[in-house]
């Protein structure tokens, strides 16, 4: 994780305003408008209490009145109105935000995703951008509130001595930049530690959900408890530094307000003392600095959460900075599938070599197969073919061009994949297939589905296609979540195909009837077969041994006397 300043945090989030530079404008000069009506209900309140005392002022008492009452009504509607722009830009902002982190995440997966925890991944999409709000709609306005504001009331103050208008400004800076300065400083790293905690505790809970069967079956569960509560009571722990930290700025800032206040009161009376100001260059700058606090209260307050809110935003930042491991390719020349090679090809997954100079023909319309030990390469093999990742070395070419330099939309419509693990979506059959081709026929799904021995399956549930799968696909067996897997290939209908044990979790019967298909209604399509089963590879053109990958000469009979020496 990229550690950032919270500054720097603070401008990549500004920057993200962009496309609501305006009605953030129009909130910054509405919240303006609306504290300073607030500042001067009570101000005028004070040339109120010089007219009853006998003071010669310029103001009418019944001007006042009017004013007092005109100020409380603009207060009003202009808080509403201050708080509902700001609320639009944030929840707006987030909807962009989350935009923007959901295709981050389509460009770094797989490469860049797999082995990390998808409950911190679900944290930083949830919360971490959820806790954004807090700064989009109660933090830049604010700020930028504050600064006017502050101006214009030293200016005001200023107006009836200089020396009271820079004890304002001191005023403003101690309670709104230098309090929030020091409470974030105090905070140290316990924001990026709840964030990072947080979204920890968060995988752990989703990975105890999802092995609750193991647990149970074993009798772990009381382990899995304390286990659950150490983490959440440290959790706890960092939230409790936080907060008392957050009613420390409290309790300074109060009192820092308080001991201002007294100084604007001996000041002015000393100068007033002094035959410098009059009896209203006591009392109005007195009253003037009483009311108008509100925006540098407002930033004191942040100072203890601004510490979780940039934790937040620069774990948001680190996904949309995150350099994917593979970049898209567009507007290249289109390519049309006419067979495909490894070319000397050599991979590794930081230091562990996994491919070493591997090469490999594979002629349009054959069916080639891989076979080896586990971890030998051969999903890898694969998912390189696929682009998931970039070779190290060598090449891969489809039509004679290497892939890397083939338009990714037609390296996905060329090749259909199909994983040893098939995800299923917590939708109906009909949709978890639709998702291989989305304008496919109820024609077009029952020809797939047949081709993987599904169909009747599923015709014998009671909503048929439209019956759900649940969470992951958990209301099927595995040999079941297989074969949609595989019908979603069929229905995928790429003239590559790409299939990662596609008949481990199947019966004998129900694998012939797949081999069978894949056989007659190959049509010229061209399959790499992955699979541990001697009677997978029966249907293959050819056999490659992963820890080899030598050409086994011959068909059927030679091919399976070179499997049993595989």
């Amino acid at each position: 994780m990229k550690r950032r300043s919270g500054f720097a945090v603070m401008v990549r989030l500004i920057g993200l305003v962009e496309p609501l530079a305006g009605f953030m404008a129009l909130a910054v000069l509405m919240g303006l408008a609306g504290h300073l009506c607030a500042s001067f209900i009570t101000i005028l309140g004070g040339y109120a209490a010089l007219v009853l005392l006998g003071f010669d002022m310029t103001f009418k008492p019944e001007a006042i009145f009017i004013c007092v009452l005109a100020f409380a009504a603009l207060r009003a509607i202009l808080r509403y109105a201050e708080q509902s722009c700001n609320h639009f830009i944030a929840f707006k902002l987030l909807a962009l935000i989350r935009n923007k982190v959901f295709l981050a995440l389509r460009k770094l997966c797989p490469a860049k995703l797999e082995g990390r925890d998808k409950g911190d991944l679900i944290s930083v999409i949830t919360s971490d951008i959820e806790l954004l709000e807090v700064f989009y709609a109660h933090t830049i306005s604010p700020a930028a509130i504050a600064l006017f504001y502050t101006a214009v009331m030293c200016l005001f103050i200023g107006s009836f001595h200089p020396a009271l208008g820079l004890l304002a400004l001191l005023a403003y800076l101690t309670v709104g930049i230098a309090i929030p300065a020091a409470a974030s400083k105090a905070s140290g790293g316990d924001g990026m530690a709840f964030r990072t905690e947080a979204g920890s505790l968060s995988a752990f809970v989703l990975d105890s959900l999802r092995g609750l069967s193991e647990t149970i079956q074993y009798g772990r569960g009381g382990e899995r408890l304390i286990q659950m509560e150490e983490r959440t009571d440290a959790l706890s722990e960092t939230e409790r530094r936080l907060k008392r930290t957050a009613g420390r700025n409290t309790a300074v800032t109060n009192t820092a307000i308080l001991l201002f206040d007294l100084c604007m009161l001996f000041v002015s009376a000393a100068l007033y003392q002094k035959a410098e100001v009059d009896f209203a260059g006591v009392l109005i700058p007195t009253v003037a600095l009483f009311s108008s606090f509100g925006p540098a209260v407002a930033l004191a307050n942040l100072g203890s959460t601004l510490q979780n809110t940039f934790a937040a935003g620069n774990r948001v930042l680190d996904i949309l900075d995150e350099t994917p491991a593979v970049q898209e390719v567009e507007g290249k020349k289109k390519t049309v599938f006419e067979g495909a090679d490894a070319r000397n090809v050599s991979f590794s997954y930081g230091a562990e070599t996994i491919l070493d100079g591997v090469s490999l023909r594979i002629p349009k319309g054959d069916i080639i197969g891989i076979v080896g030990r586990s971890g030998s390469g051969k999903s890898t093999l694969l998912k390189l073919f696929m682009r998931f990742w970039d070779v190290g070395d060598g090449r891969l070419e489809i039509s004679g061009r290497e892939i890397a330099g083939i338009n990714t939309a037609d390296l996905r419509e060329m090749e259909g994949f199909m994983t040893q693990e098939t995800h299923l979506f917590h939708d109906s059959i009909r949709s978890n297939l639709r998702i291989a081709k989305p304008d496919a026929t109820d024609a077009e799904l029952e020809a797939a589905c047949r081709k993987a021995s599904i169909h009747d399956f599923i015709m014998g549930l009671p909503r048929g296609y439209d019956t759900p799968v649940g969470e992951l696909g958990d209301t099927l067996s595995g040999g079941e979540r297989q074969r949609l897997g595989l019908a979603r290939a069929f229905l995928h209908d790429a003239p590559f195909l790409l299939l990662d044990e596609p008949t481990s979790n199947l019966d004998s019967l129900n694998e012939a009837v797949i081999l069978k298909s894949l056989r007659e209604g190959q049509e010229g399509k061209t399959v790499l077969l992955v699979s541990h089963r001697q009677s997978t590879m029966r249907i293959s053109d050819a056999v490659y041994s992963a820890e080899r990958l030598s050409r086994t000469e011959g068909r059927a009979f030679q091919k399976e006397k070179a499997i049993g020496e595989v």
